[in-house]
C-alpha cells in the first residue's frame, strides 16, 4: 500500500546514495588531478611541452659584430613543412596527445646593406627539448651552428641587394600542441606557405590560430596549406592534437549524473509495481540503490586498468547479475528477469551508455525522460490513486449478542 511514510523511506535511500555518489565522484576527481599533475611532469620530461615554434629574425651586423639595425628585415619568401604524428599514450585515468613533429623552414631574405653582415636568429620552440638532425644550409650549404639558450645565430653571406634562401630542419617531440608563431603582435608575412601533414583525421585548431587555406585528405590523415600573399595578422598557426575518451572523465559525469539515473529506475519500478500490485518494502530499494551504486564503484576502480568497453559491459553484468539474484527471491524469478531487468538496463546501463558522447548526452536524458513520462502517463491513467494512498480500514469488532 503506497504511503507517505513509504514514499519517504525511499527518498532517504535516494538521498542516501547520491551521498555515496557524491563521495565517490569526488575521489574519481581528486584521483586524476593527482594523476594528471605526476604524468604530465613525468611526459614532460620525456617528450617535452607543447611546442610553439617563432618565425625567425634577421638583422644586420658591421664586421665587428656590432648591430647595425635592430629592425627586423622580414623575408621576401617563406615556406614552412611540418609533418606531425600523433603517438597517443594512457597514463591511468587518462590519455595524453604526445607527438613528434619533423619541421623544416626555408626563408629568403636580401641584405638591404652595403658592408653590412645579414644573420638570422632563430629561436629553437623550447630550451628543455629534445632536437634532433637539426641542419642549417645557406643557398644548399650546410653550414656549422652554434646555439645560445636555444637559439641558432646563422651568418648568411650575402652581399648588399643580394639574396640568400636559409633553410633550418629538425625533429622533436611535443605535448598537446603545436603552433608556428609569425613574430610578436601584428606582423606581416610575404609570400608565405605553409604546409602541414598529419597521420590523423580528427582535426582542430588552437584557439586564436587560422583556419587553413586548403584541405586535402591523405592516407591516414591531412595535408593542410595556409597560403598568402601579402599576410598582415597577430595570429599563428597551430594543431590541436585529438584525444581518445578520456576514463576519468567519463567516469566522474556517470558517477555524478547516477542520482537522476537512480530516480528514474525507482519510479518506473513504483509504477510498474503499482500496477501489478507487488509490494516491495523501502529496504528492497536499497539493495537495489546498492546493486545501482556497484555498478559506479566497479567502473570508477577498473576504467584505469582495462579498456574503457570492457570495464563498462563488466560493471553492468555484475550490477545486473546483483539485481536479478535478489529479486528472484524477493518477487520471483519472471519478474526479476524481465521487468526489472528490463528497468535497470534502460536507466542505469543505456542512461551511462549516453553519457560517453558528452555533446549530446543531455539530449539523450531529456528524451528519454520524456518517452518514459508518456509511457508511465499512459499506463496509469486508469489508476484511482485516492484508493492506492488509501489507509487501510480497521476491522469492525463483531457486536456482542
Amino acid at each position: 500500500m503506497l504511503n507517505a511514510k513509504y514514499l519517504f523511506g525511499i527518498f532517504l535511500v535516494i538521498a542516501a546514495a547520491t551521498t555515496g555518489w557524491l563521495i565517490l565522484g569526488g575521489t574519481l576527481v581528486l584521483r586524476t588531478e593527482v594523476s594528471d599533475s605526476a604524468q604530465r611532469e613525468t611526459l614532460g620530461a620525456l617528450w617535452g611541452s607543447a611546442l610553439e615554434q617563432e618565425a625567425p629574425c634577421f638583422d644586420t651586423t658591421d664586421a665587428a659584430g656590432t648591430t647595425i639595425q635592430v629592425s627586423r628585415v622580414d623575408p621576401s619568401a617563406t615556406r614552412v613543412d611540418v609533418a606531425l604524428a600523433l603517438d597517443l599514450r594512457r597514463k591511468g585515468l587518462l590519455w595524453y596527445n604526445t607527438y613528434g613533429v619533423a619541421f623544416s623552414g626555408t626563408y629568403r631574405v636580401v641584405n638591404p646593406r652595403r658592408g653590412g653582415v645579414l644573420r638570422m636568429l632563430f629561436k629553437l620552440p623550447s630550451e628543455t627539448g629534445t632536437y634532433d638532425d637539426v641542419a642549417v644550409t645557406v643557398d644548399g650549404r650546410r653550414i656549422a651552428t652554434a646555439s645560445s639558450n636555444g637559439t641558432f645565430v646563422v651568418p648568411i653571406p650575402a652581399a648588399a641587394g643580394r639574396a640568400a634562401s636559409v633553410t633550418v630542419s629538425y625533429r622533436s617531440r611535443g605535448l598537446g600542441t603545436w603552433k608556428y608563431s609569425l613574430g610578436h603582435g601584428v606582423v606581416t608575412a610575404r609570400d608565405f606557405v605553409l604546409t602541414m601533414r598529419t597521420d590523423f583525421k580528427a582535426i582542430d585548431f588552437p584557439r586564436g590560430t587560422l583556419a587553413p587555406a586548403a584541405e586535402r585528405e591523405i592516407p591516414g590523415g591531412w595535408q593542410l596549406t595556409w597560403a598568402y600573399r601579402n599576410l598582415v595578422t597577430g595570429a599563428g598557426i597551430g594543431m590541436t592534437f585529438p584525444k581518445p575518451l578520456q576514463p576519468g572523465p567519463l567516469a566522474q559525469r556517470i558517477t555524478f549524473w547516477a542520482p537522476l539515473s537512480l530516480t528514474f529506475y525507482v519510479f518506473v519500478m513504483l509504477v510498474i509495481t503499482a500496477l501489478r500490485r507487488i509490494e516491495l518494502h523501502p529496504v528492497n530499494y536499497l539493495f537495489l540503490a546498492a546493486s545501482f551504486f556497484a555498478f559506479h564503484l566497479l567502473f570508477a576502480y577498473t576504467v584505469d586498468r582495462i579498456r574503457i568497453e570492457y570495464a563498462f559491459v563488466l560493471c553492468a553484468a555484475v550490477s545486473m547479475a546483483l539485481t536479478i539474484s535478489y529479486l528472484r527471491l524477493v518477487v520471483g524469478l519472471r519478474f526479476a528477469a524481465v521487468e526489472a531487468a528490463l528497468a535497470q538496463f534502460f536507466y542505469l546501463i543505456l542512461f551511462s551508455y549516453a553519457l560517453f558522447d558528452e555533446g549530446y548526452s543531455g539530449l539523450s536524458i531529456t528524451i528519454g525522460a520524456i518517452v518514459t513520462l508518456f509511457v508511465t502517463m499512459q499506463l496509469t491513467g486508469r489508476i484511482r490513486w485516492s484508493e492506492r494512498f488509501a489507509s487501510p480500514q480497521p476491522a469492525t469488532p463483531a457486536s456482542a449478542g
